[in-house]
């Protein structure tokens, strides 16, 4: 069993060692590093984890780094781990937004196997969907460690192209957020039709999570579930049509093609010079 260090012990990282030992990993296996003690205390009591609150000790212990940092700390956070990491050469994975690979593998000193990660807020769930890429230095048992690891808060692909991510970023990780505007607004027009906000809400919520799972299960794609329940002329259909002819697709190329340039940007802001 490979030692894994968490460098970061927020939300994110949490989700991923709470499920990684629900799935079986030895809590001892895992070492959580955070500035904050109360964090990692707490952390230790409820999963039985290593923790301290210095980095390099962390990663002077580990085989997997998996760096679950704020993107605008990631360079001030790997520039006192270079020497031990290149000590130990443990494979890195990061799950920072807007921070290529070219950069984490500048600050951290070259030459390490890094898996570049796009998670989404479902992990917290256990619902997670995430967008893997790796460097060239990133062995086949190395990626299966690293998609195993992924597994714990969810589902994982991997892309062909690190620009990839750009649109995985478009797609699921700020993906959430555009299901959640929906829900907003048939919660509201839900009240505006009569309903209580208690009931449009209840319903909203549970229709979402129904046709996702539905989607999920069934060996139909979503366009076909959506014929099957437009009846000609019946309900569904007068409300499909209203989307279609306002542009409902067009505005969401739109968008989505508007968070995947803001994500080549942050990566150009954000990254190594």
């Amino acid at each position: 069993m490979s030692t894994i260090a968490f460098i970061g012990a927020g939300n994110m990282a949490s989700a991923l060692m709470g499920g990684m030992i629900e799935n079986g990993v030895n809590p001892e296996s895992i070492i959580a590093s955070d500035p904050s003690a109360e964090q990692i205390e707490g952390l230790k009591q409820q999963w039985g984890i290593q923790g301290t609150t210095d980095n390099i000790e962390a990663v002077s212990k580990a085989d997997v780094v998996v760096i679950a940092v704020k993107p605008q700390v990631m360079e001030v956070v790997l520039a006192p781990l270079k020497e031990a990491l290149q000590t130990k050469q443990p494979m890195l994975i990061s799950v920072a937004a807007g921070i290529n690979l070219h950069s984490i593998d500048v600050w951290s000193g070259g030459n390490l196997p890094i898996v570049r990660c796009m998670p989404n807020t479902p992990a917290l769930v256990q619902q997670g969907a995430s967008g893997l890429f790796a460097n060239a230095q990133v062995s086949d048992a190395q990626k299966n460690e690293a998609e195993t690891i992924l597994a714990a808060v969810g589902i994982s692909v991997w892309v062909n192209t690190e620009s990839e991510l750009d649109a995985v970023t478009a797609v699921s990780g700020s993906g959430p957020a555009y299901y959640f505007l929906l829900m907003e607004a048939m919660i509201e027009a839900g009240k505006k039709l009569g309903l209580s906000e208690e009931t449009a809400t209840q319903l909203t919520l549970k229709t979402a999570l129904g046709a996702a799972t539905m989607a999920s299960q069934s060996e139909d794609s979503p366009a076909e579930l959506r014929r099957k329940v437009t009846s000609p002329n019946g309900t569904t259909e007068q409300a499909i049509n209203t989307f279609v002819n306002d542009g409902l697709p067009e505005l969401v190329e739109k968008a989505l093609s508007a968070a995947s340039h803001r994500s080549e940007e942050l990566c150009e802001e954000l990254g190594a010079k």
